[in-house]
């Protein structure tokens, strides 16, 4: 048999019969997600809420709205932090075409198209369907909000330090500094000596004096590694019963914890009381919603501790060691502060208090880290909090799958397939050690060998998508 040669230069077919294309089943979790989607109507329900800001007769077709919301969850599934990402990487993958709807010969939706429909779509919309997805996990009998665990991280911002501008004259920092250099003597000053004189200068990233010409709301913060970057502030609400998040917000970076859970919290009770407008979930979601409040010593203040007695929240705060405490004329706040002690140190609230780090940083892991949106790739609060709706909503809707079909990322079933063929190979091996024994003088080599091989444990085994599961309780 020769050798076959690649064609380098090949003229392009005129015509090709629909027959010849290549043809292939399909992803089996995107396949179980369409299931699920259509049968509780997710369709509907986005294009309804999305038809007034579509002209009727007008323009060109443009990209359905359940296109559009599935493909901004892929960035989650798939873990692409960019819209470019995202539509390179739908047009590239046959599932993804089938998931979406779209065959080999259809053009894909473009980056553009996304960022086009993302910002004429009001913030509104994006909040509604991310409430639909809670809703849905209330309908599942997932979600319960009553107890509800809060905290933030940061987000790496589309902006550069080096582009930061004075508040005042608008000047940059390098003009500054040289302006600061002229002042103290120097007629034309050095890279060095710039760097001399910033060195030791106090509160040089001021954001009350520099600010990012194209990104206002991003601000001077230091990261968790210790790096000092132009951040915004992701906070979550994560639900206790079922681990899914309930709200989400976008803060300045530079707010403390004891200033942005006001807003978090309000978020979370409003996406709840809406979900509980399906008649479904409202017998399952607690009729008081947002009854305990779970965070860290970053949210513990006096103010914090009175402000939550009085909505009537108890809290589950982690108390920072202050030393010896003096309460004269701070009454009420004593009481706070001594009721949210009792609780934290009884056997439920430690319990309530690992479980806050258990999920709340489930959460952050899944959505920043392996979901890929720890730096952001667009600017504004506004324009990052619909990208992250979304995205969140695709952390949901992970649960829900993992609920129904045991099975929450086309990457777990990835898992699983490999845990299948590890132990059909460990079996393999088994049995092949077992002949060779019976065969062979070397009995210690080759029961050592099974002894290993036993040893090795394959992983997510029980993570088998089951078939003709019943979701109807879900939807």
């Amino acid at each position: 048999m020769s050798m076959g040669k690649r064609q380098r230069q090949q003229q392009g077919l005129l015509f090709v019969a629909t027959s010849d294309l290549p043809q292939q089943g399909g992803h089996p979790f995107y396949l179980r997600v369409n299931q699920v989607l259509d049968h509780c109507g997710f369709d509907d329900y986005v294009e309804s809420l999305c038809g007034p800001y579509y002209a009727e007769v007008m323009g060109r077709t443009s990209i359905a709205p359940g296109v559009y919301f599935r493909m901004l969850m892929i960035g989650y599934h798939e873990g692409l932090d960019s819209e470019r990402g995202i539509a390179w990487r739908v047009s590239d993958s046959l599932s993804l075409r089938l998931f979406l709807g779209y065959s080999l010969i259809d053009a894909t939706p473009d980056h553009s198209s996304l960022s086009k429909i993302r910002q004429r779509l009001p913030l509104e919309v994006h909040e509604k369907v991310f409430t639909w997805m809670v809703a849905a996990l209330g309908r599942a009998g997932l979600v319960k909000g009553k107890t509800l665990g809060i905290d933030a991280t940061t987000l790496e911002a589309n902006a550069a330090l080096k582009s930061i501008v004075r508040r005042d004259t608008g000047q940059s920092y390098d003009e500054f500094l040289t302006k600061l250099a002229q002042t103290s003597g120097i007629d034309t000053p050095t890279r060095a000596d710039l760097a001399r004189i910033d060195k030791h200068r106090k509160h040089k990233g001021n954001n009350d004096d520099w600010q990012h010409p194209y990104d206002p709301d991003a601000k001077i913060t230091k990261m968790k590694d210790g790096r000092t970057h132009l951040a915004h502030k992701a906070e979550h609400a994560v639900d206790f019963a079922s681990g899914a998040v309930v709200a989400v917000t976008v803060q300045p970076a530079n707010e403390g914890d004891t200033t942005t859970w006001r807003d978090t919290v309000q978020t979370a009770c409003q996406t709840l009381n809406d979900a509980k407008d399906d008649p479904i979930a409202r017998e399952k979601i607690n009729e008081q919603v947002v009854e305990e409040l779970v965070d860290d010593k970053g949210y513990h203040s006096n103010q914090v501790m009175v402000d939550l007695k009085e909505i009537g929240i108890r809290s589950y705060t982690s108390e920072p060691d202050r030393g010896r405490r003096h309460w004269q004329g701070k009454q009420e706040a004593r009481h706070a502060v001594y009721s949210n002690r009792r609780r934290i140190k009884s056997p439920r609230g430690k319990r309530l208090l690992r479980k806050r780090g258990e999920l709340v940083e489930r959460s952050f892991a899944h959505v920043y880290d392996t979901g890929g949106m720890r730096r952001t790739h667009l600017r504004g609060h506004t324009k990052i909090l619909k990208r992250l709706l979304l995205h969140v909503a695709g952390f949901n809707l992970s649960i829900l799958m993992r609920h129904l079909f045991g099975v929450g990322t086309p990457r777990t079933l990835q898992d699983a397939s490999a845990a299948l063929l590890h132990a059909l190979l460990r079996f393999w091996w088994v049995h092949l050690s077992t002949r060779m024994r019976q065969t062979t003088s070397q009995r210690p080599s080759w029961r050592y060998s099974r002894l290993w091989m036993a040893s090795v444990q394959p992983r997510a085994l029980n993570a088998q998508i089951t078939p003709n599961v019943s979701f109807s309780t879900a939807c």
